[in-house]
């Protein structure tokens, strides 16, 4: 897979994960909430603020469900005032767009219909992220593919047929640049049914798409593992603070722990290098601690060597102590001093 270049910012396998900060429905309805938020997603060094473009109108009709769940944060809600609730008004989006664009972010987001595709386009929006519960939506995904963007595809609530037949008609409608993101559809999300093992087979079956993730887990754990699987993107749930509430608050990062995962996920990634079974040139100097036979006692000439007078100790910079038990009984070739590190040339 090639990598994929939005702006100044590079997504690519040999790359250090892009970190994306999903503001969703933490603006608690008000811009200048947002509009912190996005500052906030900057300074923790995210590489992306994605937003989600919908109404309740074109998402749900007014009593067509209520959250039964039990285990939801949302339970007792009706669909449409959920969605009510937590949408980013449209006309707040050039304004998002642009604070972004100034503070070095890539703003982008998550159309749920047609006309969100339209109005992003008219932002000159750089990709576009397919939710998990729009990946099967046939009609959306051309309409998305067709832009030429690059796109970013979350597989959650989905089996893998389900994510193949959604990857060829991104394809077949002019798609080049695929992301698709291993997710677990649950708010919050727990380790266990995270499911991480699930990226590097991901990357097998679909080689020609770079694989991230997109986490509602509760800290950082799960991402900086993904890191280590393969994962080159990481999308999380961003708030100024969780106390302040809001419908994506529960299972959101901080902005010090936006900041750790920026740090932690490119130490994860630089930590995997390349297989390595020699001594690498940065642990040259290392070798001093390594043990090695040293005389422990002054010996003279033609004394034979013992456990009284030599010990295996640090720096390395005689024998190795394997050769221990070949020099016992050996006689010394000339007078050595306490502290001198043992060598064949040393010996009779």
């Amino acid at each position: 897979m090639n990598s994929i270049k939005i702006n100044h910012k590079i997504i690519a396998p040999n790359h250090r994960p892009f970190i994306i900060a999903e503001m969703s429905g933490n603006h608690n309805q008000s811009i200048e909430r947002a509009l912190k938020i996005i500052d906030a997603a900057a300074e923790a060094g995210a590489d992306a603020i994605k937003l989600q473009t919908y109404t309740a109108d074109t998402m749900t009709l007014r009593g067509a469900y209520t959250i039964k769940d039990e285990d939801s944060l949302w339970k007792g809600k009706e669909l449409h005032d959920l969605y009510q609730l937590a949408y980013t008004p449209w006309e707040w989006h050039p304004q998002l767009f642009q604070h972004a664009r100034k503070r070095g972010l890539i703003p982008f987001s998550s159309p749920f219909d047609a006309t969100a595709v339209d109005f992003l386009e008219e932002l000159e929006v750089e990709l576009y992220k397919i939710a998990s519960f729009e990946n099967t939506d046939h009609p959306l995904l051309k309409k998305v593919a067709q832009t030429g963007k690059p796109v970013i595809m979350s597989t959650g609530v989905s089996t893998i047929a389900d994510v193949f037949e959604s990857v060829q008609v991104l394809k077949e409608n002019g798609c080049k640049e695929l992301i698709l993101l291993k997710c677990t559809s649950t708010y919050p999300a727990t380790p266990e049914n995270s499911n991480l093992s699930t990226i590097p087979v991901l990357q097998k079956i679909f080689p020609e798409c770079i694989i991230g993730l997109s986490d509602h887990t509760m800290g950082i754990g799960a991402p900086v593992a993904a890191t280590a699987l393969g994962a080159r993107v990481i999308e999380k749930h961003f708030t100024l603070s969780r106390a302040d509430g809001g419908v994506d608050s529960a299972f959101s990062l901080e902005p010090q722990e936006l900041k750790a995962l920026v740090i932690e996920s490119e130490r994860a990634f630089l930590a995997l290098g390349q297989p390595q079974f020699n001594i690498q040139q940065k642990e040259q100097k290392s070798k001093n601690f390594k043990r090695s036979i040293y005389i422990s006692k002054d010996i003279k000439a033609g004394e034979s060597f013992s456990m009284e007078n030599l010990k295996v100790i640090r720096p390395g910079d005689g024998l190795e102590p394997k050769y221990l038990d070949l020099v016992l009984g050996h006689a010394a070739k000339y007078d050595l001093k306490a502290g001198t590190p043992l060598s064949f040339d040393k010996l009779l």
